[in-house]
Order: C-alpha cells, then sequence, then structure tokens
C-alpha cells in the first residue's frame, strides 16, 4: 500500500469531481489517499516527502491562467527537492478558451518536470463537467500510477 497526497481546487464543482473519482478508483488497489483542498486545508510542499504519489489538480480561469489559490502552492514548489517524485495533474478548463484550454494544468506539469519530478504523461484536461470518456482516461491515469507505485515497491 502507497500513500498518495492529493490537492485540488475547484471552484464550479468539476475538478473535485475528477479528484473524487480518481480517489475511488485508487481505492480498489488499496492506496492511502490523503486528499486536500487549495481553499480549505493548509498545504505545507515540505510534505511531499512523507508521500510516494503526489497528484495536484486545478482549474483554470478563462485565459488558462492558475487560480490565486493555487499561486503561492506554485511559487513554494522550489523550496523542497521533488527530484524523482511520482506527481500527476489534473483538472478542467473550458474550450471556449482554445488556445488557453487548460493553461494552469500545463503550468504546473511544466514546473514540476522542471523541477525534476517522475510526471505522469497523461495531463488529464476535461472541458467543463467531465463525462464517460474522461472517467476513462482517469482509469488509465490511476493505472498508470499504480504501475509506477508497484515497481517502486519491487
Amino acid at each position: 500500500m502507497s500513500r498518495i497526497l492529493m490537492l485540488y481546487a475547484s471552484v464550479t464543482g468539476n475538478t473535485e469531481e475528477l479528484a473524487v473519482a480518481i480517489a475511488e478508483m485508487l481505492q480498489k488497489y488499496n492506496h492511502e489517499i490523503n486528499m486536500k483542498t487549495f481553499d480549505a486545508d493548509a498545504i505545507d510542499v515540505e510534505e511531499f516527502n512523507k508521500y510516494d504519489a503526489v497528484l495536484v489538480g486545478t482549474y483554470s480561469w478563462d485565459d488558462g491562467a492558475m487560480p490565486y489559490e493555487v499561486e503561492d502552492f506554485y511559487d513554494e514548489l522550489e523550496d523542497v527537492d521533488i527530484t524523482g517524485k511520482l506527481v500527476g495533474v489534473f483538472g478542467s478548463g473550458d474550450t471556449f478558451y482554445l488556445e488557453t484550454f487548460g493553461g494552469a494544468i500545463e503550468l504546473l506539469g511544466e514546473r514540476f518536470v522542471e523541477l525534476g519530478a517522475d510526471v505522469l504523461p497523461d495531463w488529464i484536461k476535461v472541458d467543463l463537467e467531465p463525462d464517460e470518456k474522461d472517467f476513462a482516461r482517469c482509469q488509465k491515469f490511476v493505472e498508470e500510477l499504480n504501475r509506477k507505485l508497484e515497481s517502486m515497491t519491487e
């Protein structure tokens, strides 16, 4: 059993719906999941070292901007060594803003890559409310995460 920290920001409930679905899928593999929201819980990047993997979900503002409640976290990532830390990113946006769709998800994913994390290759970006295809992608995301976690314990 691995320990997973899941952090998310959700204003309309779409990213929260993804987070809950991913957590439920992970529980089938008997992982311990600690879920926190950026707007209600204290988030300390130093906690990363207590977990085998970290999943971060966010929504994107209309022009792809990072939500204000995630900005400090984004900046504080420099304060901790996450080299090799298994990380996944997911979230929602609006394809009405096609050129910047899911921009905050991209910013987070790129930041984790820059800092040397082992980032899952599929960054889940959902157009508004998740549908069946999105949940199928979440399942693949979870399977890849589980595969990597199992290989870490071998």
